[in-house]
């Protein structure tokens, strides 16, 4: 572990354990304690101050937020909000995965449309999302307030790929999620697990040492201008979820349980105009920064190609959550028919 990821999770031991003090009160609590796993002005950064806007417009709680690396990693604030240490947390399923296996769902290659109106309809009308998600989340101490889209993957690489046979033996920084890797793999490539908060500082160092292994890194909604080729496949939206711990929220009266269901309809309202267009504008501006960035968006026969070798990701997603896994994603299936035909 390198001396700036000791200093982090040392930091977030040393804010779990200040936050621990005044757990006992977290029911009864003005200030909620609200963190996320991203940066500032990035997509949970935008949801969680639109939902902390709502919460403090329409009562007197008021909303403390923390950002990623304030109180630890991603495994951190998770425990922390299990704990009732924090009332909310936003965590991508990418994470979530390890504690909920059926979430992973979200990583199989090709299941969600491309379309942006169809996305949003989906989240909005799913019985899978709204109705099912919610019951496994409630069997591991969470309460899920909303599910929704940060935008489409994006592969970062060090030169052009429009197949699979390009990918072969590429290296990938991908999130500890085993699925994720399943999908890479199936892609040709080659990937490697890694917390979030070192997947940035792995990618930039390789690429600043110049090794002869490229690096890729999958990343949605913000680009980054680390690297010099950006290929989009059209295989999946990063999705991220809010929550909050479960018995924190059974144990609030009618109007707080209906204010933060209120602030989390709302703040999805916002956000889905908020990523609409946002992956346009941050590549314009990679764009304008240099013009040695390269864009290929594959046609429909290169898209064949790799959405091919999906299945086999599928198959695995049902090996790792049995049958209520394969229910889900037949329900989900399902949903996403429902809504494209409407």
């Amino acid at each position: 572990m390198s001396s700036m990821s000791k200093f982090k999770k040392l930091a977030g031991i040393s804010a779990f354990a200040f936050a621990a003090m005044t757990a006992a009160n977290s029911v009864n609590a003005a200030n909620w304690r609200y963190a996320h796993e991203e940066y500032e002005g990035d997509v949970q950064d935008v949801y969680a101050y639109k939902f902390k806007e709502y919460i403090e417009d329409n009562s007197d709680h008021t909303l403390q937020i923390y950002r990623f690396g304030e109180l630890g990693e991603s495994d951190d604030i998770m425990e922390q909000t299990q704990a009732g240490i924090l009332n909310f947390v936003n965590q991508s399923p990418g994470f979530t995965g390890a504690l909920i296996p059926e979430a992973q769902i979200f990583f199989i290659p090709y299941l969600m449309p491309t379309d942006i109106n169809t996305v949003i309809e989906f989240f909005r009308e799913s019985k899978a999302i709204n109705e099912d998600f919610p019951k496994l989340y409630a069997e591991n101490d969470l309460e899920l307030l909303q599910m929704y889209p940060e935008g489409e993957f994006v592969i970062t690489l060090d030169e052009p790929v429009t197949t699979p046979e390009g990918m072969k033996n590429k290296k990938i920084r991908v999130m500890t999620n085993p699925l994720l890797s399943e999908t890479y793999s199936a892609f040709g490539a080659t990937p490697t697990p890694l917390p979030w908060g070192e997947v940035y500082g792995a990618l930039q160092t390789n690429m600043i040492n110049g090794q002869e292994n490229p690096i890729f890194w999958i990343e949605s909604g913000g680009l980054y201008e680390v690297s010099p080729n950006l290929v989009y496949t059209g295989h999946g939206w990063f999705t991220t979820a809010a929550m909050a711990n479960k018995n924190f929220y059974d144990g609030l009266p009618k109007e707080d349980k209906k204010l933060i269901q209120d602030a989390a309809d709302y703040a999805f309202e916002k956000i889905i105009t908020h990523i609409d267009g946002l992956a346009d504008e941050a590549l314009a501006k990679i764009q304008a920064a240099s013009d040695e960035v390269t864009v290929t968006r594959l046609n429909d026969e290169q898209i064949e190609a790799f959405k091919a070798r999906a299945p086999q990701v599928e198959k695995k997603f049902i090996e790792m959550t049995g049958q209520g896994g394969k229910d889900l994603l037949n329900q989900f299936k399902k949903d996403l028919e429902d809504v494209q035909k409407n």
